[in-house]
Order: structure tokens, then C-alpha cells, then sequence
């Protein structure tokens, strides 16, 4: 997933990791194309109790003054 906005983009990650209180996600981009983020790591309690997520997708856009 890879959807492209004047405003921002969205992307998709896929579990690598987990360690005793973090998940370890990685940038899953389109063939040919190097990472925009990389690695992404998300501290366990945010994302609840349970099983982590096989995947996440996040939306990055600008904000604040200068956007």
C-alpha cells in the first residue's frame, strides 16, 4: 500500500520483532523504490493487551505553521 496525497502519504508495515516491551515494524515499499521511514517501532502498551498486529498502516501528513 502506497497511496501518495499532496497532503502525505500512507504506508504499510509488517511485524519483525518483538522485544520485552516494544514491536519492531518494517516499511513494506514498492518494488524498486528505497523506504520512506524504514523501521518503525511502537512501544507495546500502545497498542493495547493481546496479540501485536501483523501489520500497520500509517498515514503521515503535514501539520502545524509551515504546512
Amino acid at each position: 500500500m502506497d497511496g501518495k496525497k499532496a497532503d502525505g502519504f500512507t504506508l504499510s508495515f509488517e511485524l519483525e520483532k518483538e522485544t520485552k516491551n516494544t514491536y519492531k515494524y518494517g516499511e513494506r515499499s514498492a518494488p524498486g523504490q528505497p523506504p520512506r521511514i524504514g523501521s518503525l517501532y511502537v512501544q507495546k502498551w500502545a497498542l493495547g493487551a493481546g496479540a501485536a498486529p501483523r501489520q500497520l498502516v500509517v498515514t503521515v501528513a503535514a501539520g502545524g505553521e509551515g504546512a
